[in-house]
Formats: structure tokens, C-alpha cells, sequence
């Protein structure tokens, strides 16, 4: 029996957050963009393995959309000045 998992992130640059995490991809899942969101499907043999992947990919979108936050203040200068 197979179990899947389907995991949609609304997120600001859908495209760009897509690309940083489908290197990270196993053969067991696919990522697209739908809109203003990610789509992330997940198919394992064991709910140990489905919880490990799903558990994997929230860190690594997690690190991404943080990626992208940093880099956007950087870009317009949102950081905060020593003044």
C-alpha cells in the first residue's frame, strides 16, 4: 500500500521557492507551481517514510522562503540602521 501526502504553500514567488527546493526532490515526489502556490505531492511504501520525506521537505521549504526573506530585505534595504 502506497501513502501519499499533498502539501500547498501560498507563498510570495512561487516560482522562485519552487526551483530552490526541487533539487531536494526524491523520485518519490513531485513539486509545481499552481498560481501563488506550491504544490508538493509525496508517495512512499511506509508512513515512517512518508513522515521523514514530509518532515525533510518542510525544513528545506523552510530554509528557503527564510533565503528569499534575506535576500528581498538586502535588495530593498529593510534592514534596520545603527543610527
Amino acid at each position: 500500500m502506497t501513502r501519499c501526502a499533498t502539501i500547498r504553500s501560498t507563498v510570495d514567488r512561487p516560482d522562485a521557492i519552487a526551483e530552490a527546493i526541487k533539487p531536494d526532490n526524491t523520485t518519490e515526489m513531485d513539486t509545481a507551481v499552481d498560481g501563488d502556490a506550491i504544490v508538493t505531492s509525496i508517495e512512499r511504501d511506509s508512513t515512517a517514510g512518508l513522515r521523514s520525506t514530509v518532515d525533510d521537505y518542510v525544513v528545506n521549504l523552510t530554509v528557503a522562503l527564510e533565503v528569499a526573506r534575506t535576500a528581498n530585505r538586502h535588495a530593498t534595504n529593510d534592514e534596520p540602521t545603527n543610527t
